[in-house]
């Protein structure tokens, strides 16, 4: 089992192993990371980082996982307004993009189809819980629950640092932006709002 930092100091060095590796792994994907980039950006040795972490499948796990858990804390689900969601998810990945490419190369190279992760209802089952909750109040359209969550999410990465049409950057001008969010928000409304009752017939 990985060691934990027993001093402020080892903890600090932790701190910076995790930064680097973050960096590391986001430009250079799991495959392509280097071990020698990570500690000398770090400024510690192997010895350290694999007492901490194990090995470099290890600490591309601890990288990840955590990013996953930001994401979850920096923006969570409000299946009551899942506009606003997908807007706060279109900030987290401009604040900070190397989690989303974290993702991206956990599935280019871990798990090319089905669920991202394994362990997926440990990040998901809140979420479907609670879109199935909005949907049985009638606050959004019907359909399976993790549809409806994949589709907002895909909506929310239009503009992401992994696009495959434009990738946006915290840099460019904030009204771009707020015109994004006011598209987005609009859009991903209209997308998940109830179904009009059908009339009934004369």
């Amino acid at each position: 089992m990985p060691e934990q930092p027993s001093s402020a100091r080892g903890a600090a060095t932790h701190r910076r192993i995790v930064d680097a590796a973050t960096q590391e792994f986001a430009r250079y994907g799991i495959a392509g990371a280097r071990i020698e980039r990570i500690i000398t950006a770090a400024r510690t040795n192997k010895a350290q980082l694999y007492g901490y972490f194990g090995n470099k499948e290890q600490l591309f796990d601890a990288i990840f996982f955590a990013s996953l858990e930001r994401i979850i804390d920096v923006a969570p689900i409000d299946a009551g307004d899942l506009a606003d969601w997908a807007v706060r998810l279109y900030d987290e990945y401009l604040a900070r993009p190397d989690l989303i490419r974290l993702a991206t190369w956990a599935r280019l190279e871990r798990r090319p189809t089905g669920h991202l992760v394994a362990e997926h209802e440990r990040y998901d089952d809140h979420k479907l819980g609670a879109i199935a909750e909005a949907q049985a109040a009638g606050r959004i359209r019907q359909g399976d629950p993790f549809d409806v969550m994949a589709l907002v999410i895909a909506m929310s990465m239009a503009w992401s640092p992994v696009s495959n049409v434009y990738a946006a950057t915290a840099t460019e001008p904030q009204g771009v932006h707020a015109q994004r969010r006011d598209l987005l928000r609009d859009c991903v409304r209209r997308a998940v709002a109830p179904e009009p009752a059908a009339s009934a017939a004369p």
